[in-house]
């Protein structure tokens, strides 16, 4: 599932009252108490933006900050006790986006999630994608499934990334033979075993894909509601 923000944070009272404030608002969001917590979290879902706490029972919130961006982008926000201005700094040197200190205003905290979800929101509806369970970037022609990068090879890349940036519409086979292998002799097998292997890296149910869908004796397209489609 995918999620407007993920929180995560030690303080359970204090986690809890945010998760429900925000939800009751309309930020779709989901709470974790731990670094442990979190990496469960990511085997099901991801989210939009993290509220993340520095200090965790099993371990640094700086430190978890820098694993996420060896990944992604996602915006994080950090939420301490810690007032100083070299701890603020340090959070937004190793890859934070804001930092906010307790306590905090929860509308105050609330509008600034908000503001970021729409900046975020507008940089990237051009260039980002979300489907299922993944995100893809169509400028850095990466993709993430639940927030871990999907390891395509150059043709399934090439051909996934065509598809995506013709989304909606039925690409005829001799089309991706012209415009992806760049010649018109490549046989139907080898279209067909490149589409199998991108499904099964991207789809729930490759056997009963809901994206790529085949257009049998046409070709394949590439099926998507909106950008923000999350199934």
């Amino acid at each position: 599932m995918v999620y407007d923000c993920l929180i995560i944070e030690d303080e359970v009272p204090l986690a809890e009252n945010t998760c429900k404030y925000f939800n009751l608002s309309g930020i779709n969001t989901a709470v974790v108490f731990s670094i442990k917590e979190y990496y469960e979290f990511l085997n099901e879902n991801t989210a939009h933006l993290i509220l993340l706490d520095v200090n965790l029972g099993d371990g640094c919130g700086y430190n978890l900050c820098k694993q996420m961006r060896e990944e992604s982008q996602v915006p994080i926000i950090f939420i301490s006790c810690q007032t100083e201005e070299e701890s603020i700094l340090l959070g937004l040197n190793v890859g934070g986006d804001d930092f906010i200190c307790k306590p905090y205003s929860l509308p105050i905290l609330l509008a600034k999630v908000k503001a970021v979800l729409r900046r975020y929101s507008s940089e990237d509806d051009t260039k980002n994608i979300f489907f299922g369970e993944c995100q893809v970037n169509t400028e850095e022609e990466t993709i993430m499934k639940k927030g871990q990068p999907v390891l395509l090879k150059r043709m399934e890349k090439k051909l996934l990334f065509y598809l995506i940036n013709n989304k909606n519409r039925l690409v005829e086979k001799e089309e991706l033979f012209k415009e992806v292998w760049q010649e018109a002799f490549v046989g139907e097998g080898t279209l067909n075993v490149h589409i199998r292997k991108i499904r099964e890296k991207i789809e729930e149910n490759p056997s009963n894909p809901v994206y790529i869908i085949t257009e049998y004796g046409k070709g394949y397209m590439f099926k998507l509601k909106n950008t923000s489609d999350t199934n």
